[in-house]
């Protein structure tokens, strides 16, 4: 379920239990009323995302126990995240490469090498704003995904930064400079 229908579901949740209840809520005017309720929404969806976050913490520390990486010793993880509210897919920027991971059964696991990326955009909306998140979409030359959207992360600037500074060190590295095509 999508992070605006879950939204919408627990603003209406939230509206069922405030006509079910004996609250004298006349004299409140109705502006005030439904700042209330998309405040309270919006608190709840933040406690869910963190919820999810300590249990996907949780199971990642204890299948990490049973399944030890076995990536290059020189790789370091920059940067990790997840879509806001998602179970199923999980965001890892390194020193090498963006690891896109989905399913939550089943894994689908998408690599981009940071040498393939061209661009870097972020994206916010108003609403993703206030809850300071966003999309970061990166341009590649990956021939099977040369435009990848990580979707409603926290802190999208930081990310953006972290991302940019990740390409320019390993272009650095290789000695290779960006050139555009007119």
């Amino acid at each position: 379920m999508s992070a605006e229908k879950s939204r919408e579901r627990i603003k209406a949740r939230i509206w069922q239990s405030i006509a079910q209840s004996d609250l004298e809520l006349e004299t409140v005017e109705k502006a005030q009323l439904e700042s209330l309720v998309n405040l309270v929404t919006e608190a709840a969806m933040l406690e869910i995302n963190d919820q999810i976050d300590q249990s996907v913490a949780a199971d990642d520390e204890a299948k990490s126990q049973y399944y030890p990486q076995t990536e290059d010793a020189s790789e370091q993880v920059l940067w990790q995240g997840k879509p806001f509210l998602s179970l199923s897919e999980h965001y890892v920027i390194t020193n090498e490469r963006i690891r896109i991971v989905r399913g939550l059964l089943g894994k689908d696991r998408q690599d981009i090498d940071l040498i393939r990326v061209q661009d870097i955009d972020q994206s916010q909306t108003l609403r993703e704003r206030t809850l300071n998140l966003g999309d970061i979409t990166i341009h590649s030359h990956d021939r099977a995904a040369p435009m990848v959207v990580l979707n409603n992360i926290r802190d999208p600037e930081q990310v953006h930064n972290i991302l940019r500074k990740a390409v320019q060190n390993i272009r650095g590295k290789h000695k290779m400079t960006f050139q555009e095509e007119m």
